[in-house]
């Protein structure tokens, strides 16, 4: 079963089919600087993943997406304190334009749901 959690006319949030969770696109505050924005932006990914019965260590894939790659050294600092040891993802990053002016990273997560323990 396909299941859809924060879902307007454009889009879901977050989309739960077969154990795997998918999560839309995730961006800090425009005008932050890097740093904040990714804060920000992996503490979303943690409420939605936590709200999917998932979390950061069942992470199966990372797409991050940069508005200037000249940000690519902090956003990896941000994203290697943040990211359990032992627990990397496949990930891909890439300079792109990113939704909004002022928006200077996003980030798209796929993770496993954690299965209860009987």
């Amino acid at each position: 079963m396909i299941t859809r959690g924060h879902t307007d006319a454009r889009m879901s949030q977050i989309v739960t089919f077969q154990n795997f969770v998918f999560l839309a696109g995730q961006v800090g505050n425009p005008g932050d600087d890097i740093v904040k924005q990714t804060l920000d932006t992996l503490s979303k990914i943690d409420a939605l993943l936590s709200e999917a019965n998932s979390s950061r260590e069942q992470i199966l894939h990372a797409q991050i997406w940069l508005d200037d790659m000249r940000d690519f050294a902090a956003v990896n600092k941000v994203w290697e304190e943040w990211m359990p040891s032992g627990h990397a993802p496949a990930r891909a990053s890439g300079e792109v334009r990113v939704g909004r002016p002022g928006l200077k990273v996003e980030i798209l997560v796929t993770a496993a749901q954690i299965q209860p323990s009987y």
